[in-house]
Formats: C-alpha cells, structure tokens, sequence
C-alpha cells in the first residue's frame, strides 16, 4: 500500500518553513503532489529563489513523508522534491504606487561615501539575477554616479525614449538606468534639493522596468534629499546599510540606520564590507578593524546579513565593468556575494510574510 496524496498532504502540514514560522500548506507553497506507485514526486514554491533554507526544506519534506509512512503502515520509496520559486508582492495594490509592477523596492544605503555602497549593490543586484530573479538597478546617486563604469556602460549609446518613458540597458542579466549616461561624463551635477528630487523621481518612475521580483536602488551617501524622496516616493520593501568595521563608519551607519526607521522603513540589516584582506603569505589582515558592523547589528537588534573581505578582483572586475566575472575567479568571492544576496532575499521574504510593509511616512517637527 502506497501513500495517498490526502495523507502526504497531512504531512507536508507538519513541515514549517523555518525562516516565516508557518507550515508549507498554510503558506501555500505546496503547488503538486505526485504518486507513482510508491515513489513521491513534489512541487514546493519558494517565497524567493535565493531561498538560504533550501535544502533544511527539503530534508525535512522527507523526514515528514517517511514519518506519515511508518505511522499508517504506508510504503514509501523515493521523495523527489522539485522546487519552483515565486517572489511574493508583500505590498497592498495602490493608485499612488507609481511602479506596480515591481514587487520589491531595495535601498542600498550608507551613512558616508567610500564604503562599497555601490559595490554592494551591483553584485546584488547580479547575485539574485543569476539564481533565477528578475532585477532592476537604479542609480540614486544623483551627484555622483557609479553604474556607468561598474556595469560597463561607457561604450552603449544613451538610453532610448519609449513615449514618455527610457528603456534601461540590460546587461550582465539586469535592467539599469543611471543618470551617468544622460549627462557628459565629466559635467559636475552642481545641484539644489529640488532638482535632485524632480531628477531622481524622473529615473525612477520614467524608466520602463518592466515586471521586476527586485528594484535595488543605489542611494547617496548620508542622509540627505534623495533617500527623503526615495522614501515618500516609492513603497520601499526595505534598507540594506552597508558600513566597514572602523568606527567612524559605524558611527555613520548608525545614523543611516536611525534614518530609516524615522521613516518607517524596515532596516533588512548591515553588511560590513572590507572585513578584512588575506595576503599573499596566508596570513589575514584586520586593516580597517574586526568585526564592527556584526556587534553593531546586534547593539541595534538587526540582522547582519554577511561580510565582505578585500578581494583585489572584486575591484577589478567593479573597474572593467565585468561584475559577473566575480563568480569565475576565486570561488569563494562568488560565494560571499550569493551568501550575502540569500540574506538580504531571506529578509525581504520575512518582511513579506509577516505584513510588515506599509508605505515610509515623513514627519517634520
């Protein structure tokens, strides 16, 4: 006698998704169960494909299908366990929301420059795309733009008018826009508030995205006019701020932490980057400090979502405009990004699940 798909049902009511503490049945992510002869075959939906958990998942599917067997005297042969991935909008469907099509808006912050904010974001923006998300990347810094160079767009001509709208470039598996290639390379952007806002609002809701899992936005440093606009403009999922452990850039980030959930934000967590450099001898070097952003994230109760070492080609590649190059060099630099990429994922999904989300308010006293 061979399990019914009524009885590995039950089962599979037993299995929690261990990040949103909820069964696999209650969440809806059971999309097909299969028997053939005692073999079981399932289709499990995942919130994210960068899904961190995957294979806890899947041991656990097995565990609960061999239990349900051994409980009704069932024989059990093969559990095959085939997962799909669909991210979730976690949003309330809204008139005022100005793309609604894009089911996640990601800030990448700083609370000051030179700290591999963009850095960050491109190799995010990369890392999802390459596990199967659809992904945007929106150039914030307005005064200072780095997409240009770090995605290798100097030789494409500007981007083209489609109505009133820009078509973004689409290369290394992302859609991009970025002021960079609407102004001459070398004009300095000598710019009030409010250009920035109109210039900024521009990029970001004139700009054909398409339908995106994930928009990340790279944001200026501080705490200034474009992260204020970002917030009242677009239904924001969440901030990642990055920092490097010295303590003036943890001072900093936690201002640019505190900016957030002001505006009622949700903080993702903090990413420390250039946690450290391991030299040709072997030998690792603790050039800006030890382990700052992790204790900081615990001091303010938020997730640390992984850290960064020096890799010389992660400069390289940011250079050469070649980002996808980092996942063919030194293996463990692609799996630092992709680890960091499931952390930032895994948030976004929690957030989405638990119904955190709800429009960035400003209030000025």
């Amino acid at each position: 006698m061979a399990l019914t798909s009524e009885q590995i049902h039950d089962a599979l009511g037993t299995v929690m998704d261990p990040d949103l503490g909820k069964d696999l049945v209650t969440l809806g992510m059971v999309k097909d169960i299969r028997v053939d002869g005692e073999d079981v075959r399932l289709q499990i939906e995942l919130t994210t494909p960068a899904c961190p958990l995957k294979d806890k998942i899947r041991d656990d599917i097995e565990q609960a299908v061999r239990a349900k067997a051994a409980e009704t005297g069932a024989g059990v042969g093969g559990v095959e366990v085939e997962f799909t991935a669909k991210v979730r909008d976690g949003s309330k469907p809204s008139a005022d929301n100005p793309l609604p099509n894009v089911k996640h808006v990601i800030a990448v912050g700083a609370g000051k420059g030179g700290v591999g904010k963009s850095t960050l974001a491109v190799n995010l923006a990369v890392a999802l795309s390459r596990m199967g998300a659809a992904i945007g990347l929106l150039d914030g810094d307005i005064y200072g733009p780095s997409l240009t160079t770090m995605l290798g767009l100097d030789a494409l001509p500007p981007p083209q008018p489609k109505g009133n709208t820009l078509v973004p470039f689409e290369v290394h598996g992302i859609k991009s826009m970025t002021i960079g290639k609407l102004v001459p390379p070398d004009k300095a952007l000598i710019w009030r508030g409010p250009m920035a806002h109109s210039a900024f609002k521009q990029l970001a809701t004139q700009t054909d995205w398409g339908e995106l899992d994930y928009l990340i936005v790279d944001l200026p440093p501080g705490t200034g006019d474009v992260p204020l606009t970002l917030t009242q403009l677009l239904p924001l999922s969440g901030a990642v701020v990055v920092c490097t452990p010295q303590k003036v850039a943890l001072d900093d980030a936690r201002r640019a932490v505190r900016m957030f959930q002001q505006l009622n934000v949700t903080v993702l967590g903090i990413v420390e980057n250039m946690t450290y450099f391991v030299g040709d001898d072997g030998k690792k070097y603790d050039l800006f400090g030890q382990g700052g952003a992790e204790l900081l994230a615990q001091e303010m109760n938020l997730p640390f979502l992984g850290g960064i070492p020096i890799y010389p080609e992660l400069r390289v590649n940011g250079d050469a405009g070649t980002p996808t190059r980092n996942w063919q060099g030194t293996p463990a630099l692609g799996e630092t990004l992709d680890s960091v990429a499931r952390n930032v994922a895994q948030q976004v999904s929690i957030a989405t699940m638990s119904g955190k989300f709800v429009q960035p308010t400003l209030s000025i006293t």
